[in-house]
């Protein structure tokens, strides 16, 4: 009972201290000294705010003071919220007209101006300005390139000819852009569409061509003929895309045929070297009757003229022409030669051995 009756008592005695836990007033002798409290005799704190509550008082919320948690901190230099924001929304759109609004445009290239998605115009080479994106939109499309596609990309590619034969093809293709607004607006992959075309008109051309002329002296014609087939399709679409040409690089049989094929063109090129040399050998036999005619008609003139001496002339020739080529002996004086050493003529050297053609030296002897 004792030990409840002093707990009851302690809160009492502790309201009627007014010195709190720490003790009262500046006297000592009551119990323990404050330490937050003035030193008995010494200074008191003056109301002027340390630099400790300055810093205190700037991070808090509205620089309020209340003893308990911290607030977020002042904006510096006494800049709002507000001026801030509009500062860094004006930076945002100076920055968004700059990059939509100027547009520079190459040399080789021409802007096509959409205005809310529909076309509005075109722009030329240059540094232009428009209104900003999403209201206009400018498509760059570069007009002087020369673009090249190979045709195939992976593996060969087989076509069938016009006299069902198979070869294997490989060309290439070069286009450019004409016309940019057909170019943007009017096809949605523009490579893609240029690669189907000039494919399909590959096939449509050697459909109708032999594999002799597409493998041999006919690929000129058949480059052609797919430029000018693939130009058709593409105006037909209005696809803006002008072909510049089409090269074949390859046209050659399969690789099991390739054998046959070569000894085929081998025997080819022969047959014709054989056939220039006839026209050759026929061109020197005809020049040649023509050159004795037109001696023949010559003499015939002359013969017209004076027919004895001609007659007499003709035969002198003649006769030196068929005893030029055989062994004689001539004996220019009347009467009967004793003796005639024959076997020690000298012989005619035949010509093919490089001798002259003259008579034979006359015999021994002091005859002829």
């Amino acid at each position: 009972m004792t030990i409840l009756r002093r707990w009851l008592r302690r809160p009492i005695i502790l309201a009627a201290d007014n010195n709190g836990p720490w003790g009262g007033g500046g006297d000592d002798s009551a119990g323990p000294r404050n330490p937050w409290s003035v030193p008995p005799g010494g200074r008191r704190a003056s109301g002027k705010p340390t630099a400790l509550d300055e810093f205190l008082k700037k991070t808090r919320v509205g620089g309020g003071g209340g003893g308990g948690g911290g607030g977020r901190p002042q904006l510096p230099l006494g800049a709002s919220a507000r001026t801030l924001w509009l500062i860094g929304v004006g930076l945002l759109v100076a920055v968004w007209l700059l990059l939509t609004s100027f547009h520079q445009i190459g040399p080789q290239q021409r802007g096509v101006v959409t205005y809310f998605g529909k076309y509005s115009g075109m722009l030329e080479p240059g540094i232009r300005v428009t209104l900003p994106a999403p209201i206009v939109n400018v498509t760059k499309v570069d007009v002087e390139q020369v673009r090249t596609d190979e045709f195939p990309q992976d593996g060969g590619e087989t076509v069938l000819t016009g006299d069902q034969n198979i070869i294997d093809l490989a060309y290439t293709v070069r286009w450019r852009v004409s016309d940019p607004r057909n170019y943007v607006f009017e096809i949605k992959d523009p490579q893609e569409t240029v690669r189907a075309t000039a494919e399909s008109a590959m096939r449509a051309v050697l459909a109708t061509t032999r594999m002799n002329d597409a493998i041999g002296a006919g690929r000129g014609l058949i480059e052609a003929r797919v430029t000018q087939t693939m130009q058709q399709i593409l105006d037909s679409y209005q696809t803006g895309v002008r072909v510049q040409g089409v090269s074949i690089k390859q046209a050659s049989p399969p690789a099991a045929l390739v054998d046959d094929f070569n000894a085929v063109t081998a025997a080819q090129q022969e047959a014709v070297g054989n056939l220039n040399n006839a026209r050759s050998y026929s061109q020197q036999v005809i020049a040649r009757a023509q050159g004795e005619a037109s001696a023949f008609d010559q003499v015939y003139a002359q013969y017209r003229l004076a027919p004895e001496v001609t007659r007499r002339r003709m035969y002198y020739e003649t006769m030196e022409a068929v005893l030029a080529k055989t062994d004689k002996t001539i004996v220019e004086t009347p009467g009967v030669t004793p003796y005639l050493p024959l076997d020690r003529a000298k012989k005619l050297v035949e010509p093919t051995q490089g001798a002259s053609t003259a008579p034979a030296a006359p015999a021994q002897g002091g005859q002829r």
